[in-house]
């Protein structure tokens, strides 16, 4: 695994005086590769100056001016580095439990820690030490308790002055730009241009109680071809793979990951819009030592395929499906490499049957018992 160092700010807070405060708690760490930092650094610190002159970058000071949020976010996303979130929508926390700070931060301190430290073993991780990051703080004392040292070789936690670290301070503008796109109090008709510019950027958005309902992904504008059944069957496979799967090898982890990604390319593109091996590829390197092949990846596809998860492929690369049409795209496309391929084996099968007078059937193996019966199929 590749040494990364994550910067992490929130946004809202454990109130639930939802009339006047957020309905939102947002936690979001910005996550960069080692050898990317001081590129990364000399190019946040560019922006500040010219968005920010003397000042720190937060998202409090640009506030609802939204053409300015989308002008430094457009700056922003052109640097390397990627983001995690937890969202977390305190109208649907259910239990007076969540009403007391500290049960509130424990179990949010536990989805964090979680993610980050099973995704990334060795995580330098930094939180601003002013203003009201309560959660950050706790978190600090929650890694301190789990014995970071012993459990996460290579891992350390610290805590910064914002206005000293500007990796903080772009935690701090993403933390408010989610708020802006999830929280009740926050959102407008600029939420979904938001989401649009930081989407490449996000690798996962962990929402708490889990946001798996295939209703939050139905498509309102739609054409003849559309077909939400298709969709809510995918959706719901992946969900429930999601929901069953522990990521115990890379394997399994390069999985959950892509299914996130595919989950997420479908809620922020057009319905339509496929994406492409590659673009999967660069995202689920992102922490990898070992990079991930294209072959790897196909493969990896093929066993999802193989448990039941619906996914859409052509020569445009994967989707989630939404229609018949693609469906049909997919099976063409296996039809045009499985076919020619037994009929390929049959030519070999009888020049072999002819040469040996009928006394040597290269299918006549217990191993093969399906595969002579569909090809005898294929002959009739």
């Amino acid at each position: 695994m590749k040494q990364v160092i994550a910067f992490a700010d929130e946004f809202g807070n454990n109130s639930f005086k939802f009339s006047s405060e957020s309905t939102h708690f947002i936690a979001a760490a910005i996550i960069v590769n080692i050898e990317d930092l001081d590129k990364f650094y000399n190019g946040v610190e560019n922006i500040r100056a010219k968005y920010f002159q003397t000042g720190e970058i937060k998202s409090s000071k640009i506030k609802d001016n939204h053409t300015r949020r989308k002008i430094i976010l457009n700056e922003i996303v052109k640097l390397k580095f990627n983001v995690y979130s937890v969202v977390v929508d305190k109208t649907k926390l259910y239990g007076e439990g969540f009403k007391f700070k500290k049960s509130f931060y424990k179990y949010l301190n536990g989805i964090l820690y979680k993610e980050l430290y099973k995704s990334f073993p060795q995580l330098e991780l930094k939180v601003d030490e002013h203003g009201g990051n309560e959660f950050m703080l706790e978190f600090k004392e929650y890694v301190k308790q789990n014995h970071i040292r012993t459990l996460f070789e290579g891992s350390d936690f610290f805590v910064s002055e914002s206005k000293e670290e500007l990796g903080v301070q772009v935690a701090d503008l993403m933390a408010g730009t989610l708020g802006y796109i999830y929280d009740e109090h926050k959102k407008s008709s600029f939420s979904d241009s938001f989401m649009e510019i930081i989407s490449d950027k996000i690798i996962s958005i962990n929402h708490f109680p889990k946001l798996y309902k295939t209703n939050e992904y139905t498509e309102f504008s739609t054409d003849e071809f559309y077909n939400q059944a298709i969709s809510d069957l995918s959706l719901r496979s992946i969900f429930d793979y999601l929901d069953t799967t522990s990521s115990d090898t890379q394997l399994i982890q390069d999985s959950i990951n892509f299914l996130k990604v595919l989950v997420r390319y479908h809620e922020s593109n057009h319905y339509k819009n496929y994406t492409t091996a590659q673009e999967f590829i660069e995202h689920l390197n992102v922490n990898r030592e070992s990079k991930l092949s294209k072959e790897q990846f196909v493969n990896m596809v093929g066993s999802l395929r193989d448990k039941g998860i619906v996914i859409a492929s052509s020569r445009e690369g994967y989707k989630i499906p939404t229609s018949n049409q693609e469906i049909k795209k997919y099976v063409q496309h296996g039809n045009s490499i499985v076919i020619p391929l037994l009929r390929r084996i049959n030519v070999c099968r009888e020049a072999i049957l002819l040469a040996t007078n009928n006394s040597l059937d290269i299918l006549d193996e217990p191993e093969f018992e399906t595969l002579k019966d569909i090809i005898k199929g294929l002959s009739k």
